[in-house]
């Protein structure tokens, strides 16, 4: 275990202390247990201003994957490191020790360098969610490529512009997948993609489905008949500590996607400590991250902290809704699954069913319960206790970015507050401050403002891969010193931040802030309501409106009636938690809204459509249904 791990809440205000007067040795004795070839010059280096340019642990050399593996093959090498759960629950669900999972990267490893990928080039990754994905992540930090995931539903179009951006010399992709009832030919999307690709020289192509596919000669291989002759051990590549370790695309609210860069050895260390003590992990728990790899949080908790933790994850390529709304707390108890990490967006549609689909499955293993990707509302906070937890197991509500590389604000399980509808507290390392639009900090608790960090920590953003002043002008230039977040807070009398919006969905109504989440958080109280999103738009007496897009239990209601009884609901909901300055001036009932692949949702749309702009909406080809959006503009008040 770490040497720097939290168990009781004075031990989280000591160490928080620490970690703010004495960074270097808290940051140095956290990064202690780790295997290093070579220890490092100094802790820390450089800081947010001019230039938003950061180091950590420079000059030391190491390399992730024997950290997260090698090291653990004494004590752990028949433990299991990865239980895979496949989209069929009739698909017979398979298991990999630590040993047998050293096994496969070091295999995969050797493929890459026997089709000529070489350290420091960026491999490009677009695989559904099977073990082999996991592997040949680890696989390229193993030998010291760079390795770009690219969630396997994206467009062609969206995987070129990866793909081109970070100038891949290899893609890895499979035959297809099946998520939930659908089948997607994840080769043929591929191919669609390089056509326009220059840099690609070699596509490796992983056998999943069966299914018939084009191989091109000369640039496809096939990785089962590729990994016949290669050896089953792979010295791992000594990196530097502040080398690339992947790029993560992550959509700018204008422009082309931003590639993120985390580097080794900070990105290592900030990966495990948050992993360890937000989650509280023991020996023996089996975590269960149901975020894509595709996603940052697929990353650091599905894959790498977990691993370097030396625990068990669970990898699970379907949806949560199939076969059956009950598929989730099937698997919990099918596992043993001790802590459940996902998003409110899959807790809303599953309150959307029948408890009864809970209810039918014990749940006794879960241990901790995690939300992430968004603040969760009231209602499903409760939902998600109540009847998931069984009232027994605390409430992870955490916050981070993809530019974050891990948890910043969270309770830890069972030790700090667990408070519905707030993140909580900082992790030590993070000095969270809330600014005004001056700059300047504002004091106290019972506060709101732009949620900024001052202070580096390990796991943050390094730059934007080939563009460091798109970096440096997106978060470190607004508010010069400081890691703009572009998330507004609010910091409540006892301390605990609440995230209440993107600053460009915070609505301004009359001279009163409202943050987008705290609408939805009471709209979503109705008993109507199952989700809701909601933004601004332009107002000739309150300056901004509130345009509230409402999806419900029942569908789109079919007559007038039913409509007006859903309406006043949702207006009562509102004033009832807010007040009557907060009640939505216009509301649209709507089947759905647009989602990414990861559930986020694209509010640019909703906001052009409120505001009256129905025609360049921009490209919806990469939405979750891009349907949805036809009706939304077909419906507009």
């Amino acid at each position: 275990m770490s040497a720097v791990r939290t168990r009781t809440l004075e031990e989280y205000h000591a160490d928080y202390q620490q970690s703010v007067e004495d960074p270097d040795a808290f940051w140095a004795a956290a990064a202690e247990p780790f295997t290093w070839y070579k220890k490092w010059d100094t802790v820390r280096g450089g800081d947010f201003s001019p230039g938003g340019t950061s180091t950590w642990y420079a000059g030391a050399q190491l390399n992730l994957t024997e950290n997260c593996l090698d090291r653990h093959l004494e004590q752990r090498a028949n433990k299991l490191a990865i239980i895979y759960e496949p989209n069929d629950p009739k698909t017979r669900h398979s298991r990999l020790t630590y040993r047998e999972l050293h096994e496969q990267v070091c295999q995969f490893a050797n493929v890459l360098k026997k089709n000529g990928v070489r350290k420091g080039d960026r491999v490009a990754l677009y695989v559904p969610m099977v073990p082999l994905l996991a592997v040949a992540v680890l696989a390229c930090a193993r030998m010291g490529a760079v390795h770009s995931v690219v969630f396997a539903g994206f467009s062609a179009s969206a995987i070129a512009d990866r793909i081109n951006d970070a100038e891949a010399t290899c893609v890895i992709t499979a035959d297809g997948l099946n998520r939930g009832a659908k089948q997607i030919p994840v080769k043929s999307v591929v191919d669609e993609a390089l056509a326009s690709c220059p840099s690609v020289q070699r596509v490796i192509v992983i056998e999943h489905t069966g299914w018939p596919v084009d191989m091109q000669p000369g640039r496809d291989v096939w990785y089962h008949e590729e990994v016949q002759d290669v050896e089953k051990t792979c010295a791992p590549e000594p990196m530097a500590a502040e080398d690339p370790l992947f790029i993560l695309y992550t959509s700018g609210s204008t422009g082309k996607p931003k590639g993120v860069v985390h580097t080794q050895a900070g990105y290592m260390v900030w990966a495990d400590y948050t992993f360890r003590n937000v989650f509280q992990v023991e020996e023996n728990d089996v975590h269960w991250c149901t975020a894509d790899i595709g996603w940052v949080t697929g990353h650091t908790y599905g894959v790498y902290g977990p691993l370097l933790a030396g625990a068990t994850t669970l990898l699970f390529e379907g949806v949560p809704t199939y076969p059956s709304p009950g598929r989730f707390w099937e698997v919990i108890d099918k596992h043993h699954v001790t802590i459940f990490y996902t998003a409110p967006t899959a807790i809303r549609s599953l309150m959307a069913h029948s408890v009864d689909h809970v209810l039918a499955y014990s749940l006794s293993s879960l241990r901790v319960l995690g939300s992430v990707g968004e603040p969760i509302n009231e209602e499903a906070w409760h939902w998600y206790d109540q009847h998931v937890g069984k009232g027994r197991c605390p409430i992870v509500d955490t916050w981070w970015q993809t530019e974050t590389g891990g948890i910043m604000i969270s309770a830890l399980a069972g030790i700090t507050p667990s408070v519905p509808a707030r993140a909580g507290l900082p992790l030590p390392g993070v000095q969270p401050v809330l600014l005004n639009q001056d700059g300047s900090e504002i004091e106290g608790n019972d506060q709101e403002g732009y949620l900024a960090i001052k202070a580096s920590w390990p796991g943050v953003i390094r730059t934007t891969w080939g563009d460091h002043e798109r970096a440096r002008q997106t978060y470190f230039t607004p508010y010069p010193g400081y890691y703009f977040t572009g998330d507004g807070a609010r910091r409540d009398e006892n301390g605990l931040y609440r995230i209440i919006g993107r600053v460009d969905d915070v609505i301004n109504v009359s001279g009163h802030r409202f943050g987008t989440a705290e609408i939805e958080n009471a709209i979503n109280q109705s008993d109507y309501v199952v989700e809701s999103a909601v933004v601004g738009y332009p107002h000739d007496v309150k300056g901004q409106g509130i345009y509230a897009y409402v999806i419900c239990h029942n569908g789109v209601p079919t007559t007038d009636l039913d409509n007006q009884r859903t309406e006043a609901s949702i207006v009562e909901a509102v004033v009832a938690a807010i007040g009557r300055i907060a009640k939505p001036d216009k509301i649209q009932l709507v089947s759905g809204l647009p989602k990414t692949r990861s559930g986020k949702i694209m509010r640019r749309i909703l906001r052009k459509v409120a505001e009256g702009e129905t025609q360049a909406l921009g490209d919806t080809t990469t939405l979750l249904d891009p349907a949805v959006v036809d009706e939304i503009v077909a419906g507009r008040k």
